[in-house]
């Protein structure tokens, strides 16, 4: 089981994302745009860099639904490694099935 405090560093941090995501996409829209001028794209940088980093879509950790553990995640089932072991040996997985040979 992960910190309590990690786990909600990390929920702050997708609620900062989402808060964030417009203005960002924006200023990079401008940023990448090849007819913007220099002052602009500039500008844009300027401000994305006054942004908040936890603004940043880079920074969120990919944590298991169950446990919050960081390591060993299956984005497919949103679980880490030892309880997506579990939750399929219980049978709460349709489909996964223990294999042996």
């Amino acid at each position: 089981m992960a910190k309590t405090c990690m786990i909600e560093k990390n929920n702050r941090r997708k609620m900062l994302v989402a808060k964030f995501a417009e203005r960002r996409a924006a200023l990079i829209k401008v940023m990448k745009d090849p007819n913007a001028t220099l002052e602009e794209k500039w500008e844009a940088q300027r401000k994305i860099a006054k942004m908040p980093r936890d603004a940043s879509k880079i920074r969120i950790r990919n944590r298991c639904a169950l446990t919050g553990r960081s390591r060993g995640y299956y984005r497919k089932f949103d679980l880490c490694r030892i309880q997506l072991r579990e939750e399929g040996l219980k049978g709460n997985i349709p489909g996964l099935v223990k294999s042996s040979w």
